[in-house]
């Protein structure tokens, strides 16, 4: 996994999050985002942005966490 490729997908993930957090909570926030990452991104993206999560996951924003522990 490179270096551009895990930072592209933590923008995405927490570009996700932050444009579907209106007046939501962390917690509905990441259900949207878990359900999103489901049926759109590919599984290596998946597996990717996990081991990241379990490995660091410093830059990711709370309801991206959140939506990673669901998967």
């Amino acid at each position: 996994m490179s270096t551009s490729q895990i930072q592209h997908l933590i923008s995405m993930i927490n570009q996700i999050s932050s444009n579907n957090n209106y007046k939501k909570s962390d917690e509905e926030t990441a259900n949207f985002v878990a359900n999103h990452i489901r049926n759109f991104w590919a599984r290596s993206m998946k597996e990717q942005i996990l081991h990241y999560a379990a490995e660091d996951g410093a830059e990711l924003s709370n309801a991206s966490r959140i939506a990673l522990t669901q998967l």
